[in-house]
């Protein structure tokens, strides 16, 4: 495993991080450069993606560097049945890093076992999606001003949601307390409340998103219920609309609560909530190329 990969966010440390956010806001302020002249960066999504493919490309041609590789796996020899590893092993012959969506939990583990180069994880099915929450991490920080104590609710799907479950590892280190909001069937899976036990990490969970649960918070991150994770779809028509933030929730928030979502929206968030200078989740995506340029660069010991 090249020891530069970005597989969780549980395989960096508190310093690790703090540089990454310092790194971000550098590239924030110079975003073009000619850092990554002459390197070439695989992208290879075996699944749908629009603001992570494309950040991570935009982060890479803003740095002069190269860009191959696939956003639809039916393109590719996948489809005639090549494996995983013959995929990594052969892209491997022609990059420098490899940028990498899959659909299965621990495939991006799994890759950088058969490759020296370094792996930067872009999501791998319910399980981590750590640049995602490099991105987060840098909006909370621009947002607040800190990282430390602070009310974080998160709501919708947390059980399929890799998202949530990457912040919640990389909060370990700033004393937050977390607010649970879901469904019985989207709860925040066992681990990881275990792991927040283990941690110190105080939380409490609800079925109700009450004007309490809103109005002690300083974040809000809203997640999608994510059809794809449903092999039932009457269960998936159950639950998806459960949770919908509208701004009239928000009259009694703080005045420092920002809204994020990792996006895309379906409804959860209703669009009466985009003018409301709380909401921040299209200035959080921006804010993914500034994140993701620092993450390739770590990657590529640059």
């Amino acid at each position: 495993m090249n020891p530069n990969s970005f597989v969780s966010i549980a395989d960096i440390t508190e310093d690790e991080i703090r540089h990454l956010l310092e790194r971000a806001r550098y590239f924030e302020e110079h975003p073009n450069s000619k850092i990554l002249d002459g390197k070439v960066v695989a992208t290879l999504f075996f699944e749908p993606s629009t603001r992570t493919r494309l950040s991570f490309e935009t982060a890479v041609n803003r740095l002069c560097g190269r860009i191959i590789g696939f956003s639809d796996p039916g393109s590719s020899s996948t489809s005639k049945g090549e494996t995983l590893k013959d995929t990594i092993k052969m892209v491997s012959n022609y990059a420098d890093l490899i940028v990498m969506r899959h659909y299965l939990e621990g495939a991006a583990r799994y890759a950088t076992e058969v490759t020296d180069i370094p792996i930067i994880n872009a999501g791998d099915g319910a399980n981590q999606h750590p640049s995602q929450t490099m991105l987060d991490l840098y909006s909370i920080y621009k947002t607040q001003g800190r990282l430390d104590n602070l009310v974080i609710t998160l709501v919708g799907d947390l059980k399929y949601g890799r998202t949530v479950h990457s912040m919640l590892q990389a909060m370990k280190y700033f004393k937050p307390r977390f607010n649970f909001v879901a469904s019985h069937e989207l709860a925040m899976p066992q681990e990881y409340k275990d792991f927040c036990r283990a941690e110190g990490i105080p939380f409490t969970e609800t079925t109700d998103f009450s004007a309490d649960v809103i109005n002690q918070s300083d974040i809000i991150y809203m997640t999608r219920v994510q059809r794809e994770r449903f092999t039932d779809p009457v269960e998936y028509e159950r639950v998806k609309d459960l949770y919908t933030l509208h701004n009239a929730m928000l009259a009694g928030s703080k005045p420092n609560l920002r809204i994020l979502h990792p996006l895309p929206r379906v409804n959860e968030i209703d669009v009466d909530v985009d003018d409301n200078p709380k909401a921040y989740y299209f200035e959080q995506a921006r804010n993914g190329l500034f994140a993701r340029q620092a993450i390739i660069t770590r990657a590529l010991g640059l």
